[in-house]
């Protein structure tokens, strides 16, 4: 008998256990409450209504912190490189006008379309394009993201673009978009190394990318600042893959992704000797820190949109549609 004891008591505390699980079940299912496996179910990353909304949030607070010029207003919706150069922007506009911001015009974006994918894990994200009152006829592209359920949506990615530049998104019978996994080897890239692959080409080129303004038109804009009478200009670029800074991929139609990365970057100028640093922007200024004497390091947070064709398909580069950046800080010495 005492051998028996153990598995004995085992069982009924495992029926036990099961007889409250049914419990909290059958409590939740009474109170209406569901309760999702959003780490293993593939499911819409959310509601066109709630994408809608969290638009509207965004615009909302992205509004009071640009005329405060307060980032603390605008901090829950944002995040990632859009959070850096958003914080860094209200900073420096804040240096220069304590009381707020006198150009304040404020932000309304019209006609969106909402792309939704559905995916298993966190992060949820979604992809909004709107018509903006600001930046001409360039679209405004957002990408949306939240890590958990009752987490506030927060903007990681925004870019301008051309209407009709971005190509075309596969999506299923009910209309949502289909998610690529980060290390996807279907493409030419896989695409959580987009952002390293970027930041070596910016160094020493190749072929990995289409000819264009953020490839090799920009390389050579670099390559013409590096010296100057009385400078030298030294650039370093360094992949950012994880977090809220990870790329985020879609599928399209053709077989390839559109994928959203980040890099950041620095620039250093260095005078020569009796020579000086040039004179910087008063924004500039206001995110120095140190007393630049000889050098100043800028420090840029940058974010673009890329095609990343499939394997075998045309040229097999991958082509960049967009980017933004924004200085973030700057030091002196």
């Amino acid at each position: 008998m005492s051998r028996d004891r153990g598995p004995r008591r085992l069982r009924r505390l495992e029926r036990s256990a099961l007889f409250a699980a049914s419990l909290t079940a059958l409590s939740l299912t009474a109170s209406g409450c569901v309760v999702v496996h959003g780490e293993r179910e593939v499911l819409p990353s959310t509601t066109r209504a709630e994408a809608a909304k969290a638009l509207e949030q965004f615009t909302s607070a992205y509004n009071k912190a640009d005329k405060a010029y307060d980032g603390s207003l605008d901090a829950d919706h944002v995040t990632g490189a859009l959070g850096d150069i958003d914080a860094a922007r209200l900073k420096a506009g804040h240096a220069l006008s304590p009381s707020g911001n006198p150009a304040h015009t404020p932000l309304k974006l019209t006609d969106v379309t909402y792309t939704i994918p559905k995916k298993a894990g966190w992060p949820r994200w979604f992809v909004a394009e709107a018509q903006g009152n600001k930046g001409g006829t360039l679209h405004w592209l957002l990408v949306f993201n939240r890590d958990g359920l009752g987490r506030p949506w927060k903007v990681a990615y925004l870019t301008l673009i051309r209407p009709g530049t971005l190509p075309k998104v596969k999506k299923d019978a009910d209309g949502w978009a289909e998610a690529v996994p980060a290390n996807s080897t279907r493409f030419a890239v896989p695409p959580g190394d987009l952002s390293k692959d970027y930041a070596a080409y910016l160094k020493s080129g190749g072929k990995t990318f289409a000819s264009g303004e953020h490839t090799d038109q920009w390389r050579a804009q670099r390559k013409k600042q590096e010296k100057k009478p009385g400078l030298v200009t030294q650039f370093i670029d360094e992949p950012l893959i994880s977090g809220d800074y990870a790329p985020l991929a879609l599928r399209t139609v053709d077989g390839g992704a559109l994928v959203f990365f980040t890099n950041r970057r620095y620039e250093k100028q260095t005078a020569f000797e009796g020579t000086s640093i040039p004179t910087q922007t008063a924004s500039v200024k206001a995110l120095t820190t140190g007393e630049t004497k000889q050098s100043l390091t800028l420090e840029y947070m940058s974010n673009a949109v890329a095609l990343d064709p499939g394997q075998g398909s045309g040229s097999g580069q991958v082509s960049i549609l967009s980017r933004l950046e924004g200085l973030t800080s700057a030091q002196g010495s």
